[in-house]
């Protein structure tokens, strides 16, 4: 059991700097919190209010604040703990090493199959191509420090790419692209939410059934349809982060 008063012990107990209350506790707390380890147990309200000589409610908004944002999380019956760290990735045209790295992680990668394959009716229309078009079908484990965080599965038109199979796979597709000259420039992603399936669940190290995103994006470069990735992210580790906006006519 954790000594709620030795977690504590070095967080000052005077709250003498700049903002509210509630803002000084939520600093002393975020620091306290980035040094504790992942599921440790943060003190009570009571004791934390007890050390900072504060009411339980200024401690109960910083802690609601640190919730909010990810940094903790409440189990009703047993109290409140350091969440699982997830990594956001926002909407926008970037490979995963990029949003990876931007997230100060490790990317790394395992190919799980190479080959050649023809355009079934999906792929052939979201790539604009005739079905039974030749495809080069990359199927990858992405990880994160080491850490399984999606399964991947790419799939390249080889009348644009022929020599993409005959060589030594990039660690980087889109670093790749452009060398070729064919950086995308704009795509599309449509998101839902799902179950991991048996495969799924023992390449990602979850449960059968736990929450997966499935992520399924189609690049282009300028006109030209260039790549097809069906994506299956876990939801306990990733965030998808979407910036929104009020349309100019209704601000």
């Amino acid at each position: 059991m954790t000594d709620d008063r030795a977690v504590l012990g070095d967080v000052p107990r005077k709250l003498n700097g700049d903002g509210t209350r509630v803002e000084q506790i939520f600093r002393h707390l975020r620091q306290l919190v980035s040094e504790l380890a992942t599921g440790a147990e943060l003190p009570s309200e009571r004791l934390i209010a007890d050390h900072f000589g504060v009411a339980r409610m200024t401690v109960r908004h910083a802690i609601s604040v640190l919730v909010a944002e990810g940094l903790l999380e409440r189990i009703p019956g047993r109290g409140t703990f350091v969440a699982k760290v997830h990594i956001d990735m926002q909407m926008r045209l970037s490979s995963y090493t990029e949003e990876m790295e931007r997230r100060g992680k490790t990317p790394s990668s395992r190919t799980l199959l190479i080959r050649r394959e023809t355009a079934g009716p999906g792929v052939a229309r979201a790539l604009e191509l005739d079905e039974g078009t030749s495809l080069a079908h990359w199927h990858r484990l992405r990880l994160a420090d080491g850490e399984p965080v999606a399964v991947q599965h790419v799939y390249l038109p080889t009348p644009q790419f022929p020599g993409f199979l005959d060589q030594p796979l990039p660690d980087s597709l889109y670093a790749w692209l452009g060398d070729q000259d064919l950086m995308p420039t704009w795509g599309e992603d449509a998101v839902t939410g799902d179950c991991a399936t048996d495969e799924e669940a023992q390449l990602l190290q979850i449960d059968v059934g736990a929450a997966v995103l499935r992520i399924s994006r189609r690049s282009f470069c300028r006109e030209i349809a260039i790549e097809v990735t069906r994506s299956v992210y876990r939801a306990d580790r990733y965030t998808l982060w979407v910036p929104v906006l009020r349309p100019d006519h209704q601000r």
